[in-house]
């Protein structure tokens, strides 16, 4: 049912005693139309009910009616109210671009504002800001199938569960989350990801990257040593420089993360952030040798290792693999997972699991920052995981994807031969091609992909150092159809080539 202009506050700038109130009113009016705060079409308050808000005449706020319709600001019409115009004339409508002076003469001055250094960090961007205007697209990164995820499953539980919903739910929740989630999480990682935890130890925050968040501030002090992985992930790299941190860009291999070259370039480093699954980008499990020598590491230095399991759930050819955590005899492993990745982005939902001696500071931090995450979604969630579809649904993609990516492999052999070459690669939402030609610029041909139509990612972005750095790109297949990824590689290499004609 649309609104009622009594049913909208309008708030107007308090009058100076200089200006009459017919001229304020007037002008603020006005002012508001010209803006854009009054938008074309938008009902305002009868004269009487405007006269009663601002305790002045009714006849003041019809003659401010009167001069603003005559001028062609406002249209009246009897039985309906008074409208500002749908279309206003020429010279109107260039007035919006400029910011109108106020009734009470004081000009409104706009100056760039200066940033603290993490705000300026923070600022920059790394994720698309916009929502996105449809499902799938080759090839976008990071984001699991939604066409075929179980919406009709997930309605029914949400529709059940706002019925019978105790008016406790609307009150503020656990700030470590929904314990029966709590406990539903604590009961797959053990038996999928071979971690022994309880759910004292989970917390339900909102991302992977709000939890990282909260960790550097909990454990940094400004210019500590934090490893990364190189190339590694470039938002949390981000976060971790805003938080004042010193990186330490230690190189990847065949067998993941390098600690003897991170102890050599950085020693006794406070926090090391990990992708031990699946190495973001390239996608190589780090080796037992390095995983017991990372926690041994952190051990002697009593540092913490963050570990993004961020798409751990799929793993096609062999057994799944347990996590860095399930090693970790000296509770030194701060584990991060996301749903968003799993289930569907709009969820918001992700989870950490702690070490004893930091549950109670982060809940603390948790609750000062965020409160909790939102209850109804845990809520639902939960019922999702423990009546079965959660797991039904990860087997169901887990093939989906691997009969995807078994498409990728063919059609980049057909088409992007000398052009881009995939890495090794069994597991995830997306993979990472290397150019062939080391002089591509990979920004570039994002751009130029975007105006065909495809969403690839570039890699460079992803190495911190120029010296270290490959052209190449980033490209999900998770949300392709088969019979859209070969005429997807077909344009993508017709995109390479017309680029390279170009330079």
């Amino acid at each position: 049912m649309p609104r009622r202009a009594e049913d909208r506050e309008f708030v107007l700038p308090a009058r100076t005693e200089q200006v009459s109130l017919q001229r304020w009113l007037y002008g603020e009016l006005r002012g508001a139309i010209l803006n854009g705060r009054l938008t074309p079409g938008t009902r305002l308050p009868s004269t009487r009910d405007l006269a009663q808000q601002y305790g002045i005449a009714r006849g003041t706020v019809t003659i401010a009616y009167d001069q603003l319709a005559a001028e062609g600001y406002l249209t009246a019409s009897v039985g309906r109210g008074t409208f500002v115009e749908q279309k206003l004339p020429e010279s109107l409508a260039q007035g919006r671009s400029q910011r109108p002076r106020s009734s009470s003469g004081v000009n409104r001055r706009e100056s760039a504002i200066r940033l603290a250094d993490f705000g300026a960090a923070l600022a920059q961007k790394e994720f698309p800001l916009a929502g996105r205007k449809r499902l799938e697209a080759a090839f976008r990164v990071g984001q699991p199938d939604l066409v075929n995820f179980p919406i009709d499953v997930w309605t029914r539980i949400a529709a059940r569960r706002i019925h019978a919903a105790e008016r406790l739910l609307l009150a503020d929740g656990d700030a470590r989350g929904y314990e029966p989630l709590r406990r539903e999480i604590a009961s797959r990682l053990s038996s999928a990801r071979g971690i022994s935890c309880t759910a004292d130890q989970i917390i339900v925050v909102g991302s992977v990257q709000q939890a990282l968040d909260l960790v550097a501030r909990l454990l940094l002090e400004p210019r500590d040593l934090v490893w990364v992985e190189e190339p590694g992930y470039p938002p949390a790299r981000r976060l971790l420089e805003a938080a004042g941190a010193r990186l330490v860009n230690v190189p990847v291999d065949l067998r993941g993360i390098d600690p003897t070259i991170g102890q050599r370039c950085g020693p006794g480093a406070r926090l090391v952030l990990v992708t031990p699954t699946r190495q973001a980008p390239l996608g190589m499990p780090l080796s037992l040798e390095r995983r017991l020598a990372l926690l041994r590491l952190a051990d002697e230095s009593n540092g913490f290792i963050f570990e993004d399991d961020y798409d751990g759930e799929f793993r096609f050819s062999d057994r799944p693999l347990a996590a860095l955590k399930a090693l970790d005899q000296a509770d030194r492993v701060i584990y991060a997972g996301t749903f968003s990745k799993v289930l569907f982005p709009a969820l918001r939902l992700a989870y950490v699991v702690l070490p004893r001696t930091l549950v109670s500071p982060f809940v603390a931090a948790w609750s000062s920052t965020s409160r909790h995450a939102p209850l109804l979604n845990q809520c639902i969630l939960h019922d999702f995981m423990a009546e079965g579809h959660f797991g039904r649904h990860v087997r169901r993609m887990r093939q989906m994807y691997a009969s995807r990516l078994e498409a990728l492999d063919a059609a980049a052999h057909a088409y992007w031969s000398g052009m881009l070459q995939l890495v090794p690669h069994d597991a995830g939402l997306d993979v990472a091609a290397i150019a062939c030609d080391q002089q591509l610029d990979d920004i570039a041909l994002s751009a130029t992909a975007a105006d065909a139509g495809l969403e690839i990612m570039p890699l460079s972005p992803w190495f911190a150092k120029k010296s270290t750095r490959q052209p190449g790109v980033v490209l999900g297949f998770a949300t392709v159809r088969e019979n859209e990824i070969r005429r997807a590689a077909q344009l993508l290499s017709r995109t390479l080539t017309d680029l390279k004609r170009g330079e």
